[in-house]
């Protein structure tokens, strides 16, 4: 089903607070400066395939900007690859300046400030999916993004009209069936990926690496079922154990490891979200799979240097007090509040 964000039915003098929101809203907390003094009518229209958010964006001059500010406030573990048909763009990240043109993409990493100029209406289609369902390391991604694609390299050409015709149809596929075209577009990247890492696209087959995608999202979707084991996971995508483990070769971490990451990154956020001692430390590890509140607890200062509850009372402190350090580097959780 489609989402439509549309402001013709907005008064012009209103226009750009319902558009920056609009923005934020569907992708990630941007700044959205109109260059309009009359804005015109801007629309999205966005389907959901899988991991992947697809939508379809016009729009009058602008300019887009990330702050640190910004990835404070969430959506720091997104990318988003913008395929132009009409309209140039300017995108600056990482100290790189990339122009697009109709044809040509470009991905911007949401964990890191941006900014993106377009000087002339324009129509551009948006791929938003969370960097854990593409199987490949932040060297990887670096690679990937602030760069321009366009149809004059084969294998960008291949994904630019792989990703025009699944946007295409992205309103007319059955859920599973766009899952898996999803995940394909997503391994095609990878590729692209490694054939700029100077690697031979055997090392990183294709299937494999669609394969590893749906493995990751399953996982994430059961993570709170504390059963979620290689071997269930291998039964449920008709693979066996040893395959499911060469797949997690390519996070250069094992199964069980990934899945714990993943764990106790849940948790994390939700202490910090429940600071105030309004959730368990035991409620909260039932959740996302450990067997035990002590379970929770060895695996949390492990990975953290404290305890959960030791964590709860910073985040209780750096909430009161401006710009208070977190021990160990830990980072705060997207809407918990607390400056970085």
């Amino acid at each position: 089903m489609s989402v439509v964000l549309d402001t013709a039915g907005v008064p012009p003098t209103d226009r750009a607070e319902y558009w920056h929101e609009a923005v934020s809203r569907t992708f990630i907390p941007l700044d959205v400066a109109l260059c309009e003094d009359a804005p015109a009518p801007a629309t999205i229209t966005s389907h959901r395939l899988g991991a992947v958010q697809v939508s379809l964006v016009q729009a009058g001059p602008q300019r887009v900007e990330r702050s640190a500010g910004l990835i404070a406030r969430g959506g720091e573990d997104h990318l988003t690859l913008a395929l132009h048909h009409r309209g140039t763009a300017r995108l600056l990240q990482d100290g790189r300046q990339v122009e697009l043109r109709p044809g040509a993409f470009a991905i911007s990493d949401a964990g890191r400030p941006f900014a993106k100029e377009l000087p002339e209406p324009f129509v551009f289609t948006a791929f938003h999916w969370p960097r854990s369902a593409v199987g490949l390391t932040e060297e990887d991604l670096r690679v990937l993004t602030a760069t321009a694609f366009d149809t004059r390299d084969d294998t960008a050409r291949l994904v630019a009209a792989y990703l025009e015709c699944l946007s295409r149809s992205a309103d007319a596929m059955e859920p599973q069936l766009a899952s898996w075209l999803a995940a394909t577009a997503l391994d095609l990247l990878a590729v692209l990926a490694h054939e700029r890492r100077g690697r031979s696209v055997p090392d990183a087959p294709e299937v494999a690496l669609a394969t590893l995608a749906r493995v990751k999202e399953h996982i994430l979707r059961h993570l709170g079922d504390p059963d979620l084991t290689p071997e269930r996971i291998a039964a449920a995508h008709h693979m066996s154990v040893r395959y499911l483990h060469k797949l997690f070769r390519f996070e250069e971490v094992t199964v069980a490891r990934w899945i714990q990451r993943q764990r106790l990154d849940a948790c994390r956020r939700d202490l910090a979200r429940s600071a105030e001692g309004r959730t368990t430390v035991a409620a909260v590890a039932a959740r996302w799979g450990f067997v035990s509140a002590s379970h929770l607890s060895r695996a949390f200062r492990a990975a953290y240097g404290l305890s959960p509850r030791e964590w709860q009372a910073c985040v209780r402190t750096a909430a009161t007090t401006a710009n208070a350090p977190l021990p160990g580097g830990v980072v705060p959780p997207p809407g918990s509040g607390i400056a970085v």
